[in-house]
């Protein structure tokens, strides 16, 4: 198929939803399929406020339209709810075209960390934008369930992948000249990610926390007996995973956490909340403690059998879970190429 995907988050921004479109485009070129991007990259931007990571893009439209039709997918696939996604929609509403979307980010409740906005008129907003889509991708079946309680429609599952080869057990650098044991989040510093709630324990040992954010000045201040290390690419993360004595992850908000795989791919057990995400991944496996108390699970982590972890990472790939996607792709009548530049 000619596959068109549409997304607000790109490179060069480090994100679960940019690593999931990365690794799953490259899974739908090896199936034999042609992949076209429209990204932030072709179009002038400006800053999200309070997420400057975020670029937006100006007035998309026309050429979102255009690239859409001179590309005549077979399917549509539009993966975020910003600007080059509402466009997208747009289009293919206007052209009688159907197309799917995912629902990667729990906006609402970043929203309402940020500014109060009730989270009933934000899934509102969120409701209405992918109830007109033919299947709504979500990465786990909490998720799934908690969309349908609020009334989204056509939920369908979408489920992650690690890589396993980049991401293993190996030797255990340590990091610092403190005693163990080592507790260490990874990910975006920002008060979505509930950070504090890890760095507020008292635990033995030592904590660190890689990755960068608009929390992290005041945080450093705040805590001065925390090990900040900063942000490192992606085939450098894997030394921390694997030094860590316990994966801390504080999050209440995330969909699914692709942290945890990359963790537990290194053997390294995950301390969590019980909570979507967490739930799905950990769960029932015995590669984690999960408690509502935070500092029992990062306790709880510490015994677990770092050779079972790793097994249990290893029933998760990119592959299954690009099929997956596949599966739900919507492909169009040869339609598209009739109406190219008949633009609005």
């Amino acid at each position: 198929m000619r596959i068109m995907i549409v997304t607000d988050a790109w490179k060069p921004q480090v994100n679960g939803v940019v690593r999931s479109l990365t690794e799953t485009m490259r899974e739908l070129d090896g199936f034999g399929h042609q992949v076209n991007m429209i990204t932030p990259l072709e179009f002038r931007t400006l800053p999200c406020p309070t997420y400057p990571d975020i670029r937006l893009s100006l007035f998309p439209y026309r050429q979102v339209a255009q690239r859409i039709a001179g590309f005549a997918p077979d399917a549509v696939h539009i993966a975020t709810e910003g600007p080059l996604g509402l466009a997208a929609r747009r289009y293919c509403l206007r052209h009688g075209l159907s197309f799917t979307t995912a629902y990667h980010t729990r906006f609402p409740e970043y929203i309402h960390a940020r500014c109060r906005l009730p989270l009933k008129v934000s899934y509102a907003w969120m409701r209405r934008f992918h109830n007109a889509s033919r299947a709504v991708m979500v990465p786990t079946r909490s998720i799934a369930r908690d969309l349908e309680n609020r009334g989204f429609n056509n939920i369908q599952l979408w489920s992650r992948g690690v890589d396993t080869a980049m991401f293993t057990p190996g030797e255990r650098q340590r990091l610092d000249e403190s005693d163990p044991p080592r507790f260490v989040y990874i990910g975006r510093v920002a008060v979505e990610k509930n950070i504090e709630a890890f760095l507020q324990l008292d635990l033995p040992g030592s904590k660190w926390v890689v990755g960068d954010g608009p929390l992290l000045p005041k945080l450093k201040q705040q805590y001065p007996e925390v090990y900040f290390a900063g942000v490192f690419p992606q085939n450098e993360l894997a030394r921390f995973y694997r030094a860590a004595d316990v994966f801390v992850f504080p999050s209440l908000t995330d969909t699914f956490g692709l942290v945890l795989l990359e963790a537990m791919a290194c053997g390294t057990p995950v301390a969590a909340f019980p909570v979507a995400g967490p739930l799905d991944v950990v769960g029932g496996t015995g590669a984690g403690a999960l408690d509502w108390d935070l500092k029992a699970a990062c306790l709880k982590a510490l015994d677990i059998d770092r050779d079972h972890v790793r097994k249990v990472a290893e029933t998760y790939s990119w592959q299954t879970a690009s099929r997956q996607f596949e599966s739900h792709l919507r492909p169009n009548p040869p339609m598209a190429a009739a109406i190219a530049g008949q633009l609005d």
